[in-house]
């Protein structure tokens, strides 16, 4: 791959910013959320992820909905980071206070590579998290250990999962911390607004195996793409990321995958830090 423009980026004084999606992942061996792996089965009926993923479905059928997401849990827990996530953490290491990571995947698998937490936006939240459904408080908590481990989809929950997922403050069953479908982005949980300060600010936008599927990493390109932010995307397939990226004079769409793209782009950025 030609090394991308970025040498003005580096230049200016604003934050280098990252954004990913679900590609980085799925070479880690994660299935794609909307892909046919993320079909679940509750009696005789068949539901896809785009309809579990509700408040409303946690609502009609909470421990069902649990038991998918644990499901899912035990897949992120069984996959490692791979290259493009490790490259990650060593450009962080190398701009500090510049980088600034903002993630739609709710694996953990960024901050299991050595992403530090505070530059680290998780905007869909993480799977491995859980705060109280009824909202007495606005605490996240980690998921027990006892319920990450050998979760499959033949089991199911009982009277001991079922205390260990209750909220310590009120006693109300915990949810996912995770955004669903019919939930909107918020600061608190998801750092909408400081998603959208940051791209402000940006003197790089690094794009990478997102689609543009969901709305504010589409706001967030669109406002690198209206201030004439520098902006890679990287992914095997186009996208309206691509498009953007193309119609900059300093923007560059390059079909490939992030482990293997990445390290190489990362290593063009620190070139330029010496």
């Amino acid at each position: 791959m030609p090394p991308p423009c970025i040498e003005g980026s580096i230049a200016r004084s604003g934050p280098i910013l990252v954004l990913t999606g679900a590609g980085i992942s799925a070479e880690s061996g994660i299935p794609t959320f909307r892909g046919t792996e993320g079909i679940w089965t509750v009696g005789s009926r068949h539901y896809r992820p785009q309809e579990l993923a509700t408040l409303a479905a946690f609502q009609a059928m909470p421990t069902e909905i649990w038991g998918w997401y644990l499901y899912r849990l035990g897949l992120c827990m069984k996959a490692a980071p791979n290259a493009a996530h490790r490259a990650l953490v060593s450009l962080e290491e190398a701009l500090g206070n510049r980088f600034l990571l903002i993630t739609q995947n709710v694996d953990g698998l960024h901050l299991r590579a050595g992403q530090s937490s505070h530059r680290t936006y998780e905007i869909h939240g993480n799977i491995g998290f859980m705060r109280c459904s009824r909202e007495c408080s606005s605490e996240v908590r980690a998921l027990p250990e006892s319920l990450t481990e050998n979760w499959n989809e033949d089991r199911a929950l009982g009277t001991e999962e079922l205390d260990l997922l209750a909220c310590p403050h009120c006693g109300e069953l915990s949810r996912p911390h995770v955004l669903w479908f019919d939930e909107c982005y918020d600061e608190d949980y998801y750092r909408y607004e400081s998603s959208l300060e940051a791209a402000q600010r940006a003197s790089l936008l690094i794009v990478v195996g997102t689609s543009g599927a969901t709305s504010l990493p589409m706001h967030i390109a669109e406002i690198c793409a209206a201030r004439e932010t520098p902006m890679v995307v990287i992914d095997p397939a186009d996208n309206p990321f691509s498009a953007m990226a193309r119609g900059q004079a300093n923007g560059r769409a390059v079909a490939g995958t992030a482990a293997s793209m990445i390290p190489a782009l990362v290593d063009e950025v620190i070139d330029q830090l010496a």
